[in-house]
């Protein structure tokens, strides 16, 4: 008979922090792709703030399971990183697209990311499963994208005609 074992903090805040830089990259293409098929675009410095934002839930999850317990210290670090990212992107695209787009696409790809680091022996499926289906949602989000005009390369218009002939070229 094999009895259940407490689960060992130190080494699971050692894999979170580990694939953060994963998770973060999973985040940035879902909101930067998002972001660009809407013909909109943050800087990279906000790029920087939310990123450190992002890593405040690793972290703040590390100190917190030598004091607390595993599920509070997820919850009250998931939390923190939420709020931050959020309240920080409404300044840089509005409530709605903070809420919608990318407070969705952190909660996927960092609470439910580090979530599988939970279920031994799955992690490596479960997020291959997200990165395919990751890649499928954008694929069909951003099909009908004209990325040349998304992402600011369309070529100028012509110039228009004045009424003493054609436009100087």
């Amino acid at each position: 008979m094999v009895l259940p074992e407490r689960l060992n903090p130190g080494p699971l805040a050692a894999k979170l922090t580990f694939f953060a830089p994963v998770s973060l990259l999973f985040f940035f293409f879902v909101t930067g792709m998002l972001l660009a098929a809407r013909g909109r675009s943050i800087h990279p410095v906000s790029y920087f703030l939310l990123a450190c934002a992002f890593f405040a839930f690793h972290l703040l999850f590390a100190y917190l399971i030598d004091h607390v317990a595993i599920a509070p210290a997820f919850a009250a670090s998931s939390l923190v990183a939420v709020a931050l990212v959020v309240s920080y992107a409404r300044l840089l695209v509005g409530w709605r697209t903070a809420l919608a787009q990318i407070g969705v696409a952190q909660l996927v790809y960092l609470v439910l990311f580090s979530v599988t680091f939970f279920w031994k022996g799955y992690t490596g499926l479960a997020i291959t499963i997200g990165a395919i289906l990751t890649l499928f949602v954008i694929m069909q989000l951003t099909g009908r994208t004209d990325w040349e005009r998304a992402l600011g390369r369309a070529p100028a218009p012509p110039p228009l005609p004045t009424e003493h002939g054609p436009a100087p070229t």
